[in-house]
């Protein structure tokens, strides 16, 4: 691919810490590397800005996207004349009081009253026809995120328990309404298969542009029970899927072992190689990071390819990991029941126990369990096997 299209520009910042005046300043200088998104976007443009809000975290325990970053996205907008909305889907129900006790926990609340921004609170959604879709030819999207000029997607810097790396193409997922998602999650249920639904609602959204919140990450079990990293880095481009190499390079993760990268070479919409890359701003070779610790459950995503067809499914099914509930830390609330895809999880004994059998490792009840009260386990033949942590 190298040669026959022109280079994507990635613009790559420093920022040591969330100081809000510190952290506008250096969003603006971000984006205004990439001289040609104020030829995009006009006066009057409306704008819905896609953060990371997952649940309902608090901005310091790096699960979602700072509001100090979606704050300083939306002066840059706004200074461009345009109408801002700041939303997303986060996971469980999508209805008004799960995003008003999100939007208050993840500080969006704040941002409004200062930008005078407005917040999404409709839940409605629109089916759509993706014709240049590989799975999702008919999808539901999110009304308020079909009704813009433009989407952007501000993401947050972390591992994912099923996709390895969660940046600005998987924060699009968010765009796709409440349980909807565990829907497509069951439907498409295989690394590939959801992947390629993933890449799917990407090239359908079409961000005018995405930025990644990496001043601090997570490394380990993310997207949500993993540990906090300093990275100090914020990372802009407008085409998302050389962001996410960019990024997942930079914290040492290859970006091919990356579902949604390997997906989008195959769909030939990027190489997945950083030589077909301008960097922007600070260059790669100033950024020093230790690799991020994986998850536990990343080699379930790679195992395609080491063994043999014929032994790949009997060595999933026996030796992949798999969640681990402590009873202990559980409050009862059932969210991961109400958010499992298959349904495997069964809440009559009061604390859940998962059917194995049916589970399909997408690990959205560690990803939602607002208590970080379930692990996951991995087999010692399975570390031994696939050499990981």
């Amino acid at each position: 691919m190298k040669g026959l299209v022109l280079l994507e520009k990635v613009s790559i910042v420093e920022c040591d810490s969330y100081d809000y005046k510190k952290v506008e300043k250096k969003v603006f200088e971000c984006l205004d590397n990439i001289d040609s998104l104020k030829k995009q976007i006009k006066k009057g443009n409306k704008v819905l800005v896609k953060a990371n809000l997952l649940k309902k975290n608090f901005p310091d325990e790096a699960v979602t996207t700072h509001p100090y970053v979606v704050e300083g996205v939306v002066r840059y907008l706004q200074k461009l004349g345009c109408e801002v909305i700041v939303g997303d889907s986060p996971g469980g129900p999508f209805n008004e009081k799960s995003l008003r006790t999100t939007y208050k926990a993840t500080g969006m609340f704040e941002v409004q009253k200062r930008t005078g921004c407005q917040l999404n609170f409709d839940t409605s959604y629109v089916e759509i026809n993706n014709d240049n879709a590989k799975l999702l030819k008919h999808m539901k999207i999110v009304k308020a995120f079909n009704e813009v000029d433009f989407v952007v997607s501000a993401a947050k810097l972390k591992t994912h328990a099923m996709m390895t790396y969660t940046g600005a193409v998987k924060n699009l997922f968010g765009t796709i309404p409440g349980l909807t998602k565990a829907d497509y999650h069951f439907r498409m249920n295989s690394i590939d298969n959801f992947s390629n639904a993933l890449v799917d609602i990407c090239e359908y959204v079409k961000p005018v542009f995405s930025i990644i919140d990496g001043i601090e990450g997570m490394e380990g079990d993310g997207p949500s029970s993993g540990d906090k990293r300093f990275v100090g880095l914020l990372m802009a481009s407008e085409n998302p899927h050389a962001l996410d190499t960019i990024a997942s390079y930079i914290v040492g993760i290859e970006p091919l072992s990356i579902p949604t990268i390997k997906r989008a070479k195959e769909r030939e919409l990027f190489s997945g190689d950083i030589d077909d890359i301008e960097v922007v701003g600070t260059k790669i070779e100033e950024i020093d990071i230790e690799p991020f610790k994986l998850p536990a459950s990343t080699s379930i995503n790679f195992i395609g390819g080491r063994v043999p067809k014929f032994l790949e499914k009997w060595v999933l099914n026996n030796f992949r990991p798999s969640p681990v509930f402590n009873h202990d830390m559980c409050i009862s609330c059932g969210i991961c029941a109400n958010s499992c895809p298959p349904k495997a999880i069964d809440m009559s004994s009061k604390y859940p126990e998962v059917d194995l059998k049916q589970c399909i490792r997408c690990f959205c009840c560690h990803e939602l369990c607002p208590k970080k009260a379930i692990d996951i386990k991995k087999e010692g033949l399975n570390k031994k096997i696939f050499n990981r942590r």
